[in-house]
């Protein structure tokens, strides 16, 4: 299954990293069933970032990541990440 990058998760000070925003499906029965699966991102470097995907965002089919050691670089929004 695929997802796209959608932005990170901030809010109106701070931006945070390590935690993302995907967009895995269009309902939120389908996008809850990919909580707890694992999110991993290649760079072109071949060098592969990967997250748990951690609880819903929003109510439109949406998802957060949580990436423990490295977050994202910003050349990642907008590509799409691999779910196991």
């Amino acid at each position: 299954m695929e997802a796209v990058v959608i932005h990170y998760r901030q809010g109106r000070h701070h931006v945070n990293p390590h935690q993302m925003v995907l967009k895995v499906a269009d309902t939120v029965e389908d996008a809850q069933k990919v909580i707890g699966k694992t999110a991993s991102w290649t760079s072109p470097a071949g060098k592969i970032i990967s997250g748990k995907i951690s609880a819903l965002h929003g109510r439109k089919g949406s998802v957060r990541v949580i990436f423990a050691d490295k977050g994202l670089p910003g050349q990642a929004l907008g590509q799409k990440v691999k779910i196991q």
